[in-house]
């Protein structure tokens, strides 16, 4: 099994809601094929639906995806599983967290486990208890309340914040809340950034990877980790500079 604590000198690759640049984001095509493409790590967000379970979904709404204006949470489990998630002429159905879970939890893999939506928090940390991901995941949000009622609840879990800007003040806080990741916007740190992170004990996870260009500098820059639509090309390039 994975330790998250093993990681800490070593870079991970995410699959941001798997092999999302080529596949249907959030699906298990998507997290499979993140996997083949040497992927060491897989990205993916909690959301609940109107009847209760928690399935894999990112966006507010299913329009993007699927062509739905509803919501997740405006739906029950039947309603979803009745639409598909497209990309690029592939189709496949919206997973069921529970059921990812128990097709990728034993692998030998770290996973960044993103709270979307509200009141998801001890739903999500159960299963990852029941799946024994303690170990092998990082928790983290935009939404500082999630982390912080998610924390409470289950302290024994390694966890960080999703942020565009970082200040003094927010660092300060997650110092305080025994956050071990920091995870800004690529576009927006620099390798200061990222040393200053460190020597303060956080390790450090770009997203807003958009293109390669960028994934080159945030690699460069010394993070410890990025969530990347496209893990083979990470793959390659960090292949290509050992």
């Amino acid at each position: 099994m994975s330790d998250y604590k093993k990681y800490e000198k070593s870079f991970i690759n995410y699959a941001h809601r798997g092999a999302s640049e080529y596949l249907p984001e959030n699906t298990l095509l998507s997290f499979y094929t993140g996997v083949f493409m040497q992927a060491n790590g897989i990205e993916t967000d909690v959301r609940r639906t109107q009847d209760g379970v928690l399935v894999l979904f990112h966006d507010n709404t299913l329009e993007r995806v699927t062509g739905d204006p509803r919501s997740v949470e405006e739906c029950t489990l039947a309603e979803l599983m009745e639409l598909d998630v497209k990309k690029d002429g592939y189709a496949d159905k919206i997973v069921v967290f529970e059921d990812f879970l128990a097709k990728f939890a034993f692998r030998d893999i770290i996973f960044a486990i993103e709270l979307k939506g509200a009141g998801v928090e001890e739903a999500t940390a159960d299963l990852l208890r029941k799946y024994g991901m303690v170990n092998k995941t990082v928790v983290t949000s935009f939404n500082f309340n999630y982390l912080k009622k998610f924390h409470a609840y289950a302290p024994e879990f390694e966890f960080g914040l999703l942020t565009k800007e970082v200040t003094p003040e927010l660092e300060a806080e997650l110092l305080f809340l025994g956050a071990t990741e920091i995870c800004p916007l690529a576009t927006l740190m620099t390798a200061e950034d990222v040393e200053r992170w460190h020597k303060m004990g956080f390790r450090v996870r770009a997203w807003g990877v958009k293109n390669e260009e960028i994934m080159k500098f945030a690699y460069d820059a010394g993070v410890d980790g990025m969530t990347c639509n496209f893990p083979d090309k990470l793959y390659e390039y960090i292949n290509a500079k050992c």
